[in-house]
């Protein structure tokens, strides 16, 4: 079985001195060039120390980085191992691909002949920060990508650093090593990517895990210098006109929000809250399981089906808000009161509330 390691990160200079120092005798190296990318084509280049083994012209109807990786991608990989005197594949995935679609696709295509032995995520120190904690949008740095692509670079460069088995911070800054430590705790933090070396890292039920809509694992309170995370519970619901006029407010200096938000207009939909930099997500992940029969638990997550047995109200059930945040410089207390202030009063009648989620959220009714 081939180990295949993926190499991701927005920074291109950063990640290609990566993904280049892996590139060890035995090693196949996958590249590729998306200068051509809004044109429909993306040239793949496969190397080992020794020069060039294989170069092809990938070309699309819709230009994409993730489209021209998927398919071809398992395909030239199981041929490296096929040819049998190669020892490893390492992959350098452009700065707009997905390292959770490629791991997921070469691990459901071709578990039987590849192997991904880590996702290495590779940060630089001198813009992680102002990135990860900003409101630019990917095609506003340059990067590559597909024209309805409107991800913000902070959902992009987070989303690579929590789904990682392994994070490099390229270039010295203190807090920008503490602020990718925060925010995938349970990997592998390096400074050379020759740490990487022995047994496999990644774990598709574990990566995937830390990135599920809903899930936050953050302890109550956490410090490193200036970055900060801050886990806020409830078990009353949120009024919906407070929360929505505090959004901007709540996301200032965060670099990531995430969990589980119960809206009192909503009662009947569990929704999941996640933020990258300034830009906010909210939408329905599904039912509550007070509302499900036993048989459809399983269709909810397991970190929220433990979170619920361990906290399980008597009148409410799973119903609670559970929301994490980390960032620089935050205001946990400041933070803190806004969001009780958020939550709805025991005098407030539900019924008299307008939800200016509402718009945002029709056609995602839970089933």
């Amino acid at each position: 079985m081939l180990p295949v390691t993926l190499v991701t990160g927005v920074d291109t200079p950063a990640r290609d001195t990566a993904a280049t120092e892996l590139l060890l005798p035995g090693t196949v190296l996958v590249e590729y060039d998306v200068r051509g990318l809004a044109g429909g084509s993306v040239v793949r280049i496969a190397r080992t120390a020794n020069g060039v083994i294989d170069r092809e012209v990938i070309t699309m109807g819709h230009p994409c980085v993730s489209c021209a990786m998927r398919g071809t991608l398992v395909e030239l990989l199981r041929g490296i191992a096929a040819v049998g005197r190669y020892d490893a594949a390492v992959v350098n995935i452009p700065a707009a691909g997905d390292p959770e679609a490629l791991a997921a696709e070469i691990t459901r295509d071709a578990s039987g002949e590849l192997q991904v032995s880590a996702v290495l995520a590779v940060v630089e120190a001198s813009t992680f920060v102002a990135d990860a904690t900003g409101e630019e949008l990917v095609r506003d740095r340059g990067i590559p990508t597909a024209a309805e692509d409107n991800r913000a670079l902070a959902e992009a460069i987070v989303h690579q650093v929590e789904y990682a088995d392994a994070v490099l911070v390229a270039g010295s800054s203190t807090d920008s090593r503490a602020l990718a430590k925060a925010l995938n705790p349970q990997a592998l933090h390096i400074e050379n990517v020759r740490e990487l070396a022995g047994g496999p890292l990644h774990d598709p039920a574990t990566a995937r895990a830390r990135v599920e809509p809903g899930t936050i694992s953050a302890p109550l309170r956490e410090e490193n210098g200036p970055v900060r995370t801050f886990l806020f519970s409830s078990d009353q619901p949120f009024h919906p006109e407070r929360l929505y006029d505090a959004l901007e407010d709540l996301v200032d200096k965060t670099a990531r929000g995430k969990g589980t938000v119960w809206l009192a207009t909503r009662p009947r939909e569990r929704l999941g809250w996640d933020s990258f930099g300034t830009n906010i997500s909210i939408g329905v992940l599904g039912r509550w399981l007070a509302d499900l029969p036993a048989d459809r638990w399983p269709e909810v997550s397991s970190s929220h089906r433990a979170r619920s047995a361990f906290e399980w109200h008597p009148e409410h059930g799973d119903r609670a808000s559970y929301l994490s945040f980390t960032g620089v410089d935050l205001d946990i207390w400041e933070l803190e009161r806004r969001l009780n202030g958020c939550v709805l009063r025991a005098d407030e009648e539900v019924s008299s509330l307008t939800d200016p989620f509402a718009p945002y959220l029709e056609g995602s009714t839970a089933a």
